[in-house]
């Protein structure tokens, strides 16, 4: 089974409905890589191997019998413990377990367990997804295996989901994304991140932080396993191989690239702009149209989060409604700002509100001449978690984590990081490529072209020393 972590997921899928290897072989390689890392890197709140082998050995039986419930059928996932599952808790990184409300199958979750999806447990997140750092001091952050010597964040809010592909006890991860909580953490450990557009999959069954902003998502080794998991995923499609068609007819002359705006590239940390710019240098020398493309909105956007966006006061109002003795024990990283969240003066929050709606009608015709806008993720390292523990340097590196995801968000586009090398300090350099909404199919059809030319992550910035030790 040692193989299995050079296999993309479709290649799996086809060794599981061959009969090369059975889903229960796979889970209990997952299970055996979780439980060699586990003490050190800490991805899971909640750990179900048993639950996993008993699914494994129903996809097994299914396989045996000649029935196919879907194309994760077989495949280990993890999930962000932000998901409802019906069965297990969900805690939301808080200290206190959340309702009955919250512990049952959205729509995402149902159609993996319909699949026989593998699901392994639930893994670490920022308390109520609110923060990019990773931190949550209630229960410790995953590890980024990234740095062997220092503890490094592995992003956040999804921070354990990233680490669940690391270690190998996962295949897919499931994340969300509010200002690049899928994207961070996928960027930071060295992996892919989708984030479709607001609305296109349901947040039903998944604790809310901002319900006009949230959107589920999924962290993946590679471009062509984030092909292959929309589809599995994706209302509108139910079939892997389908889209996989289609995207496999997208030629890397064909595509446009905006070099997106100047300012996304601004004040990054050495190395960061440096392995972007080469990997679309190396698309522009394979035919890819590449240019210099300014994007007015996506400056404007970020000075919105940065002058306190909107998903403080929308948390609050959550946690007023529905989690009031939630608000006492809130991290204290989160504590002053929830708090203050309590005081924002409607006006302020509508008038956000506003700014960033018309922008967003403004940006969609941005995307008239090019297919996607590309720019590091992240343009600052991975921050070593000692030299973030008190609100005033969390914040100030949480501002940087999401200064490059954030206006997808806020714009109502969809975006995908993929990695593209490794910066000065040696940690995982991603290359964001932002769509217009809606437009996930000519996304990702653009990142698996981007990929076919660049190769996979393990091709371009090899595997984590922590793991290699």
């Amino acid at each position: 089974m040692s193989d299995a972590l050079s296999k993309t997921i479709s290649e799996l899928a086809a060794d599981l409905d061959a009969r090369r290897r059975t889903a229960r072989d796979l889970a209990d390689d997952a299970i055996r890589r979780h439980e060699t890392w586990d003490e050190t890197l800490k991805a899971y709140s909640l750990w179900a191997a048993a639950e996993a082998r008993r699914t494994a050995q129903a996809a097994d039986a299914a396989f045996a019998a000649g029935a196919r419930s879907g194309p994760l059928q077989g495949i280990p996932v993890s999930v962000k413990d932000l998901f409802g599952v019906t069965g297990w808790p969900t805690f939301a990184g808080s200290p206190r377990r959340l309702p009955a409300a919250w512990e049952q199958d959205g729509p995402l979750v149902a159609s993996v367990r319909r699949q026989l999806g593998v699901i392994m447990g639930k893994t670490h997140m920022v308390e109520f997804a609110f923060g990019g750092t990773g931190v949550n001091n209630h229960y410790g952050c995953p590890r980024n295996p990234w740095d062997a010597k220092a503890a490094r964040s592995p992003g956040g809010s999804s921070s354990g989901a990233g680490v669940s592909l690391c270690e190998g006890s996962a295949f897919l991860a499931f994340g969300s994304d509010t200002a690049g909580s899928v994207r961070i953490p996928a960027s930071a450990t060295g992996n892919v991140g989708l984030k479709v557009t607001a609305g296109r999959w349901s947040t039903d069954g998944v604790v809310p932080l901002s319900r006009v902003f949230d959107t589920p998502g999924i962290l993946i080794r590679s471009v062509a396993d984030a092909v292959y998991g929309f589809a599995a995923l994706d209302p509108a499609w139910g079939d892997a191989r389908a889209f996989e068609r289609m995207a496999r007819a997208c030629d890397i002359g064909s595509i446009r690239v905006g070099l997106g705006d100047p300012s996304m590239w601004e004040d990054c940390a050495p190395g960061i702009a440096e392995a972007a710019k080469e990997a679309l240098d190396a698309l522009a020398r394979a035919g890819a149209k590449v240019r210099p493309k300014t994007v007015t909105e996506i400056k404007d956007a970020v000075a919105v989060f940065n002058d306190g966006g909107v998903s403080g006061p929308e948390l609050r109002a959550f946690l007023d409604l529905e989690l009031p003795e939630w608000i006492p024990v809130i991290d204290k990283i989160n504590n002053k700002v929830i708090q203050a969240a309590a005081t924002l003066p409607t006006s302020v929050y509508l008038q956000r509100q506003y700014r960033l709606a018309r922008l967003a009608r403004s940006a969609a015709a941005q995307f008239d001449d090019v297919d996607v806008i590309a720019c590091p993720t992240l343009v600052i390292s991975p921050p070593v978690l000692d030299e973030i523990s008190d609100s005033e340097s969390h914040w100030a590196a949480n501002r940087k984590l999401v200064r490059n995801t954030v206006p997808g968000n806020y714009l109502g586009l969809c975006a995908i990081t993929m990695p593209v090398g490794r910066d000065r300090a040696g940690m995982p350099v991603g290359l964001q490529f932002t769509a217009r909404g809606g437009e996930e199919e000519r996304l990702l059809a653009v990142a698996w072209a981007a990929e076919r030319v660049l190769g996979r992550a393990t091709d371009r910035i090899g595997t984590p020393p922590l793991l290699a030790a």
